[in-house]
């Protein structure tokens, strides 16, 4: 990416003193971790004090949401501020997510959240998932990384045995036109910036590999603001995890993951703090979308799971700490979303949020450093399954209007009901019209598919000619492991 027009320092911004230098941000995204998956969610089951602490220290709040259930879509909303079908981001070619030699990805023309800080003059990575595309046109680094270390989409996208009796994964994809060198998934490859440094990486080891890349940059960033966003690979499956997570975990492999990903934000902070970075450094930590509720995972009291726009899908944890500024102990039950980080970090850090591409997101700087006294910009929420528009929440009334490609009326109360357990449409039919109209705004802005609906405002997903996968299978390369044993897939 070029750096022309970067400045060479970054003065102060809105959240910092006067003469000081704006804050660091360290953006921690896990993999399908569930609202009840942490101690201070409720889990009576997964140890996570250093996440229990941070939430102490700052801002936890119970009604936060990702833009989609599922990982591509999520990932790049999140980066862009964008509702997926904004961004051309609803579905690909037919599939809910990228795969290894998709055609499509993020478009490079979108400016992300990393685009927007490196511009503003920070250091920037990303360490982990990406998932917004795997072809060279769409890496992180042409999106404002300026380094990369991961995996470029998820962890049971490698060499792996098959369920007994399921189709080879390549004749599945094949109906969707990706071509797959082999039956199952290329070698999972492991990025450095755009190289594969790595193909079938020990599973195990990478939680500790990821820390020790974000524990370097930071180090190496110290002196100027930097952005680190650490995306996790748990607890997607399949799990594999160190032997000493696994022999203290109370819930199995998905516990020791939890607890795997608590020790590294332990680390983290840590390290903010012994470097004198603690009191200028943003933290932020949520998950992609709902656990898939199975596995061990919990999205607590919610309906519904991963792949849903039911709450479990779409609510998840939330913590955000920064000292002095965000009230230590506060917890944040006004609506807010994932959208929201890219407008509030260019506040709090000097940033620009260009005129034009429209996005999405609303400026919360007012809700995490004055609480809820201070309210949110955001009152109203869309829940889009692919390109389908399933439900809209304002307030405290969520309705939904379709399900799996069929309609629906079914309204819930989710300030007395989170677990949509009572449809009360019947008795609210003014709510219900009221939110019926804010629908159909929506379509016409974003489309809905399932009514044959196109947005005025959508864009072009990133398109590549002939796409080819990062890796091809090698019987002689000595790879780690030729083959991961566990079945899990998600």
């Amino acid at each position: 990416m070029s750096d022309e027009g970067r400045p060479t320092s970054v003065s102060a911004a809105a959240g910092a003193e006067p003469g000081r230098r704006a804050p660091n941000v360290v953006l921690m995204n896990c993999d399908d971790l569930g609202y009840g998956d942490l101690g201070c969610y409720g889990s009576s089951l997964h140890r996570t004090p250093a996440l229990d602490r941070m939430a102490d220290e700052g801002m936890r709040f119970t009604d936060f949401y990702m833009a989609s259930p599922v990982c591509s879509p999520s990932r790049a909303a999140l980066l862009t501020g964008c509702y997926p079908p904004r961004i051309g981001f609803g579905d690909f070619d037919g599939l809910p997510v990228l795969f290894p030699g998709h055609r499509l990805g993020l478009d490079p023309s979108e400016i992300s959240i990393a685009r927007m800080l490196h511009q503003a003059g920070y250091a920037t990575k990303l360490v982990g998932k990406w998932h917004c595309g795997d072809q060279p046109e769409f890496l992180p680094t042409r999106h404002g990384f300026d380094s990369y270390y991961g995996l470029p989409y998820s962890n049971d996208m490698g060499i792996q045995a098959l369920p007994p009796g399921s189709p080879p994964v390549a004749e599945l994809l094949a109906r969707f036109g990706i071509r797959l060198p082999l039956d199952d998934m290329p070698p999972l490859p492991l990025l450095d910036d755009e190289t594969v440094i790595e193909e079938q990486p020990d599973q195990a080891s990478l939680t500790a590999r990821y820390v020790e890349a974000s524990v370097r940059f930071i180090r190496e960033h110290r002196a100027r603001p930097f952005f680190l966003y650490l995306a996790h690979l748990y607890v997607h499956v399949p799990i594999y995890v160190q032997e000493g997570f696994l022999r203290r975990s109370a819930n199995g492999r998905y516990g020791a993951a939890v607890e795997s990903i608590d020790w590294a934000a332990d680390v983290i902070l840590r390290e903010l703090v012994r470097l004198g970075l603690d009191d200028s450094t943003i933290v932020v930590f949520t998950s992609d979308n709902g656990s898939r509720g199975v596995d061990g995972g919990s999205n607590g009291p919610l309906r519904g799971a991963k792949g849903s726009t039911w709450e479990g899908g779409m609510r998840v944890p939330c913590i955000v700490r920064w000292p002095g500024r965000v009230p230590a102990g506060s917890v944040g039950t006004s609506m807010a979303s994932s959208l929201d980080l890219y407008p509030t970090l260019a506040r709090l850090c000097g940033g620009v949020v260009p005129s034009e591409p429209t996005i999405d997101g609303q400026d919360i700087t007012s809700l995490l450093t004055e609480g809820d006294a201070a309210g949110s910009p955001r009152d109203e929420f869309l829940f889009y399954r692919g390109n389908d528009l399933e439900a809209v929440r304002h307030g405290r009334w969520k309705l939904h209007v379709a399900k799996g490609g069929q309609a629906t009326t079914q309204l819930y109360d989710l300030v007395d009901d989170p677990g949509e357990s009572t449809d009360v449409s019947e008795q609210h039919p003014a709510i219900v019209s009221d939110l019926e109209a804010r629908a159909e705004s929506a379509r016409v802005e974003l489309g809905d598919a399932r009514l044959g609906r196109i947005g005025a405002g959508v864009r072009s997903v990133g398109v590549v000619d002939a796409p080819v996968p990062l890796t091809t299978f090698d019987p002689d390369h000595p790879y780690y492991l030729a083959e991961y044993d566990l079945t899990d897939r998600g």
